[in-house]
C-alpha cells in the first residue's frame, strides 16, 4: 500500500504503459484518474481497477488540448479532492498512430524498413506536419498535464511526484524515428527543468526511459527481416522486450515516498540497452 491515500493521474491510461500504472496503482492503494483520448480504451482501465477493488475514474482527454488537460485536473480534485501524482504516458511513436490499430501501423512500420537500406531517404521523406504532431503530443502533452495538475499540488502544501515517460530514444539516436527521438529529448530535458522549478514546492519530477516495451507501439518490431531481427535482440543482453508491468513497477517506485530523494532523474528499464 504504497499509495495508500494518493490520488494518481494517468494521462494514457487506456492502454500500454499508462494502463499498467494504472492497474499497479490502484493494487498499491491509489484513488485513479484514467485519462485518455480513446473512451472506451480508458473506460476498460476502469473497468479493470474497479474489479479488482480498486478506485478509478474515467475522463476524456486529448494531451494536445489545454482545456481538456485542465478538466481532467478539476475532474481529479473534484471527484477525490487532491491530485498527489502525475504520470504522462499519453504519446505516440509516428503521427496518426492510434492505440490498438495494426494496420495503420504496420503500413509505416513497412517504410521504415527500407531505410534500412537508404537511411538518408528517413530526412527527405519527413513531412513537417507529421514531425509536428509528433512533437506535440510527446512534448507539449507532457507541459499541458503538468501545468493542469501542478497547482493542486501546491496548494495542498504536501507537494507531489510527475512522473514523465520517456524512452531510451531520448538518449540515443537511433532507438525510433527522427520526430520520436527529437520528442522523447525534449520530454527528457523538459523533466529536468521542471525538477529544478518545482523542487521548492516539494514536487519531485522524474522521467523513464523504457527500453523496448512489448506493447501495441512496439508489436511491428516482430516484422523486422529475421536477420535483423537477431541483431536487435543482440542488442538487449536480457535478449527480450519488456513487458508493462516493468514500466509500471519502476513508475511506482518514483512516485512512492521510497523515492523521496530522487529528483531529475531518468531511469531506463531497458533490459541492459545502455551497456553498449
Amino acid at each position: 500500500m504504497r499509495l495508500e491515500g494518493k490520488v494518481a493521474v494517468i494521462t494514457g491510461g487506456g492502454n500500454g504503459l499508462g494502463r499498467a500504472t494504472a492497474c499497479r496503482f490502484a493494487r498499491e492503494g491509489a484513488k485513479v484518474v484514467v485519462a485518455d483520448i480513446v473512451d472506451d480504451l480508458g473506460q476498460e482501465t476502469v473497468q479493470l481497477v474497479t474489479e479488482e477493488g480498486g478506485a478509478a475514474s474515467f475522463v476524456h482527454c486529448d494531451a494536445v488540448s489545454t482545456s481538456d488537460n485542465h478538466a481532467m485536473a478539476a475532474h481529479a480534485l473534484d471527484t477525490y479532492g487532491a491530485i498527489d501524482v502525475l504520470v504522462t504516458a499519453a504519446g505516440v511513436s509516428h503521427a496518426g498512430y492510434k492505440s490498438g490499430d495494426q494496420e495503420a501501423s504496420v503500413k509505416w512500420f513497412a517504410k521504415r524498413v527500407d531505410y534500412f537500406e537508404n537511411p538518408a531517404n528517413e530526412l527527405l521523406d519527413l513531412d513537417l506536419d507529421d514531425f509536428r504532431q509528433v512533437m506535440a503530443i510527446n512534448l507539449d502533452g507532457t507541459l499541458l498535464a503538468a501545468q493542469a495538475c501542478v497547482p493542486a499540488m501546491i496548494e495542498s502544501g504536501s507537494g507531489g511526484a510527475i512522473v514523465t515517460i520517456a524512452s531510451i530514444a531520448a538518449k540515443h539516436p537511433d532507438a525510433g524515428p527522427i520526430p520520436y527521438v527529437c520528442s522523447k529529448s525534449a520530454v527528457w530535458m523538459l523533466t529536468k527543468k521542471l525538477a529544478r522549478v518545482l523542487g521548492r514546492s516539494g514536487i519531485r519530477v522524474n522521467a523513464i526511459g523504457p527500453g523496448f516495451i512489448d506493447t501495441h507501439m512496439t508489436k511491428m518490431i516482430d516484422l523486422i527481416p529475421e536477420e535483423r531481427l537477431t541483431q536487435f535482440y543482440a542488442n538487449i543482453p536480457m535478449g527480450r522486450k519488456g513487458v508493462p508491468d516493468e514500466i509500471a513497477n519502476t513508475a511506482l517506485f518514483l512516485a512512492s515516498d521510497e523515492a523521496s530523494y530522487f529528483t531529475g532523474e531518468i531511469l531506463h528499464p531497458d533490459g541492459g540497452f545502455f551497456t553498449e
